[in-house]
């Protein structure tokens, strides 16, 4: 420092941890002897260099907002609005105003998600017209039915222009049907469950070498005894990206990601993950949706009682014998008696089993399940209740059933599980009902939303 002018002094400091968890210079401090870094300020551009690369926007904005054009766009356009009210005479769209439009709508539609939908590309070019109607398509029933053509096809142009350039979430699906070694059929992967971030990019800064350092790191703080909590958080937000690239891209097994990812698999951590993908909150979403739809699902299944048979008395009468706890047990009746509400399979999902029993022998064939163990004098009270994925617990000792569905439901998330078919719809209506994700549900669900709105 001596030997530099004392007017133009550079101090270049460059963090370097045991961790491996920066790998970045924090920058220069000008005409400075010394400078003092805090672990607070670096933790906080942690936390903002890991969410540049999330998104967090969870329903389809309507109307969807038209992004800014360039000036000598809007002015074009203007003009051409004005001259519109007058003689209802459209613009005489140039390729250069085109090309314009259609980049920023791209690029606005992929900040929100990465494939559309039809209605809600439907939806953009509506808005496009509204906001200007010298673009409507003369001839055109709707006036934009061309623009939502191009928008459209703009979007597939922009996402192969992402592929090349490495993006994540759409470069796992660059492999073409029959390319792969097994000649297995191609499958788009795309988030069809509400996801808001199903693949996302990187942190700035982070490769492939990188972040596996930062998982090997989160391996070894695991097999301590006194974990350190903060850490496993702020890791466990870094290597998202990797860890969400290697379950959509690779589909391992549940086995397979608890060896590599241990941290994943307990009950904080499965919530932190489910709103890392989704922006919403497992147990408050769900608990609050219990609140407000368990009354209204009660009363259905007592009005239609009769429809359902025997299995659907036995939820109710079972309910009725509780003398204690009441709140409780009316949760789970209204978990139990949705699946046979929607005509769904439970035979393989609601497991149970006495304290005596070997938990093994009920869970082997289970794909995705609910274990309650009872006292072999106690039938109806749950000493213990696990999730099973499959066939084996993957959680246990939790309080009530309903808190077991909620977690499951966040593993089928966390692991890109697809919903099993014989509870297909149950877990459909958890989703589009209970935390309001996706913009598409079957008419089964649909009827159902709207007999709990009345």
């Amino acid at each position: 420092m001596s030997e530099l002018p004392a007017e133009h002094a550079v101090l270049h400091i460059v963090w370097d941890s045991d961790s491996s968890s920066l790998n970045q210079c924090i920058g220069s401090v000008s005409s400075l002897d010394t400078a003092s870094v805090h672990s607070g300020d670096i933790r906080s551009s942690w936390t903002d260099s890991i969410q540049t690369n999330l998104r967090h926007v969870t329903q389809w904005p309507s109307p969807f907002p038209i992004p800014k054009l360039s000036y000598d766009v809007e002015l074009q356009l203007r003009k051409g609005n004005e001259t519109y009210e007058k003689s209802k005479k459209g613009l005489d769209v140039t390729r250069e105003i085109k090309m314009e439009i259609l980049d920023k709508i791209a690029q606005a539609i992929f900040e929100i998600k990465s494939y559309s939908e039809k209605d809600e590309l439907e939806s953009v070019a509506s808005s496009l017209v509204l906001k200007y109607p010298c673009l409507k398509e003369p001839g055109s029933i709707t006036g934009y039915e061309g623009w939502k053509t191009s928008i459209k096809y703009k979007l597939g142009n922009f996402r192969s222009k992402l592929r090349r350039a490495g993006c994540n979430e759409v470069d796992v699906n660059s492999k073409r049907k029959g390319g792969t070694e097994d000649n297995s059929p191609f499958t788009l992967k795309r988030p069809r469950r509400g996801e808001v971030n199903h693949v996302p990019d990187y942190p700035q800064h982070h490769s492939d070498f990188t972040l596996e350092e930062e998982r090997l790191h989160l391996v070894e703080e695991m097999k301590k005894k006194k974990r350190d909590q903060t850490l496993i958080q702020h890791k466990m937000e870094l290597t998202f990206s990797l860890r969400r690239k290697e379950i959509v891209e690779g589909q391992p097994m549940v086995s397979e990601v608890q060896e590599r990812w241990p941290a994943l698999f307990s009950c904080e951590q499965i919530s932190q993950e489910f709103c890392r993908i989704t922006s919403k909150d497992l147990l408050e979403s769900f608990r609050g949706s219990l609140d407000i739809y368990v009354p209204r699902l009660l009363r259905l299944y007592r009005a239609r009682k009769g429809a359902f048979g025997q299995k659907m008395e036995d939820v109710l009468d079972a309910l009725d014998e509780k003398t204690s706890d009441i709140l409780t047990h009316r949760k789970t009746a209204a978990l139990r008696g949705l699946p046979i509400f929607v005509r769904d399979d439970t035979s393989k999902f609601f497991l149970q089993c006495s304290a005596s029993d070997t938990e093994e022998q009920v869970i082997r064939d289970a794909t995705v399940a609910i274990l309650s163990v009872h006292e072999d004098d106690d039938a109806l009270n749950a000493v213990n209740v696990a999730v099973v994925l499959e066939g084996a617990i993957i959680l246990q000792d939790l309080p009530d059933l309903c808190t077991a569905f909620a977690y499951l439901f966040g593993l089928l998330y966390t692991m890109n599980i697809d919903y099993p078919k014989e509870m297909f719809y149950t877990f459909e209506a958890v989703q589009c009902i209970f935390f309001d994700l996706g913009f598409r549900c079957s008419q089964c669900i649909r009827s159902l939303r709207t007999k709990l709105q009345l």
